[in-house]
């Protein structure tokens, strides 16, 4: 199986930023498309941003759009989310996730789920 584990989560001051990491285990991460959902409390599980393997083309949420960035290094089977200009609204517990076909939007099935980490954004 694929590990996903994310880190880099923590509390940050509206305005400010944070860069979540999701380190892979796996042979294969290179060949994934790669992506971050979030989910606040109350709220269903959203997609953020996704990163394809193939070509690395992006894709994006409105409401992050032109704030945060996904990359990744498969050199080092990871994937980044940098999130600038933060939010009260972007507080959730961000999930990165792969899957091994199809682009990584909103409504591909993700066959790997990290545990999550925790973005607080306070005013």
């Amino acid at each position: 199986q694929v590990q996903l584990v994310e880190s880099g989560g923590g509390l940050a001051q509206a305005g400010g930023s944070l860069r979540l990491s999701c380190a892979a285990s796996g042979r294969t991460f290179s060949s994934y498309s790669m992506a971050w959902f979030r989910q606040a409390p109350g709220k269903e599980r959203e997609f953020v941003e996704g990163i394809s393997g193939s070509s690395g083309r992006l894709y994006y949420a409105d409401s992050v759009k032109g704030r945060f960035t996904i990359f990744r290094d498969n050199a080092k089977n990871t994937v980044y989310l940098q999130m600038n200009s933060l939010k009260p609204e972007d507080t959730a517990v961000y999930y990165c996730a792969a899957t091994n076909g199809g682009t990584p939007g909103p409504r591909v099935r993700y066959d790997y789920w990290g545990q999550g980490t925790q973005v607080t954004v306070s005013s």
